[in-house]
């Protein structure tokens, strides 16, 4: 009987395999560089606020280079908030101005939530008229919307003011709101290139049912198009939020004035001890909380409409 054996071969003898080197990814760095780069620059403007916010207005003088907030205190949140008397502003290197923040705010909140709440239904309704209904003249009238776009505000703002001047409307929220309250040129074309993407059989076969116009348009547009006109609502929200020139020309007391306007009188209160920086730092960082908090929640939704992907 035979027996076979097999070879023992030593691993040790083996060449060594080595695996191929990757390359250094440069141009990944490079792009991770350049993001971060961007990131800071984007960033260090709100840091900066934060930091004067929270700094004394006696202190600035002495390091007005210094990164980290100087004599930190939070006084500039207190005299926002109505917290601290004219005394101890003063005594902490105040202007002793003082602002009715939640008046303005209150303002604000109103002058934009019904902007955004009628512009964004009337715009819906006039691109499903641009969009899916069949009338004489419609394609010449978009035209004209589209070449509004290309008016600048500046030449709209005399015409408006004389306009609401004459409707006695001067120095009133509903002055401030009305000529951004029910059309937006960006808005129409916006939305009419997403009922473009709605298939029309679905429409048609709730038309062959029996649904009207109307009905397809509360019952089937709209909840279709509830992330375009999110994303919409949110960049119109944003837009009104921040308006400041329209709303400098006709508002003059605090039953209209807005928050972005009052920021601007509360500067200009400064007595000779000068502005109240770290004051006005505070209520700008609180006045732009709101926008940054809805841009973080939503940012993904705006992102993903604007690129249109519609329905599949």
């Amino acid at each position: 009987m035979t027996t076979t054996t097999h070879p023992v071969t030593d691993t040790s003898q083996r060449p060594a395999v080595h695996k191929p080197r990757r390359p250094i990814p440069w141009g990944k760095i490079a792009a991770w560089t350049v993001m971060v780069i961007f990131l800071f620059i984007t960033m260090f403007p709100f840091y900066w606020m934060l930091r004067t916010a929270l700094s004394s207005n006696n202190a600035l003088g002495t390091d007005p280079g210094s990164l980290l907030p100087v004599g930190l205190n939070t006084g500039g949140f207190e005299r926002v908030f109505g917290m601290q008397d004219v005394e101890t502003a003063i005594s902490q290197g105040g202007s002793g101005a003082s602002i009715n923040f939640w008046r303005y705010l209150l303002n604000s909140v109103i002058v934009a939530t019904s902007i955004t709440v009628v512009q964004t239904f009337s715009c819906a309704m006039a691109a499903y008229a641009f969009s899916r209904l069949h009338w004489k003249g419609r394609d010449t009238v978009f035209m004209i919307f589209l070449g509004s776009l290309m008016i600048p505000q500046i030449f709209t703002l005399l015409p408006n003011f004389i306009l609401i001047k004459n409707l006695h409307l001067v120095d009133t929220l509903l002055g401030i709101m009305l000529p951004t309250l029910f059309i937006s040129s960006f808005a129409i074309f916006f939305l009419r290139q997403f009922f473009n993407n709605i298939s029309r059989e679905v429409e048609e076969a709730a038309l062959i049912d029996g649904a009207s116009k109307v009905r397809v348009f509360f019952t089937l547009v709209l909840p279709l198009s509830s992330a375009p006109l999110a994303t919409l609502a949110l960049l119109t929200y944003m837009t009104a939020w921040n308006e400041y020139f329209w709303a400098l020309m006709v508002s003059y007391t605090d039953q209209s004035r807005v928050l972005t306007v009052a920021l601007g009188v509360f500067r200009a209160q400064a007595p000779g001890t000068g502005p109240d920086w770290s004051g006005l730092m505070a209520a700008t960082l609180v006045a732009a909380a709101p926008m940054l908090i809805l841009f973080a929640l939503f940012a993904k939704k705006i992102v993903n409409s604007i690129g249109f992907s519609g329905i599949k």
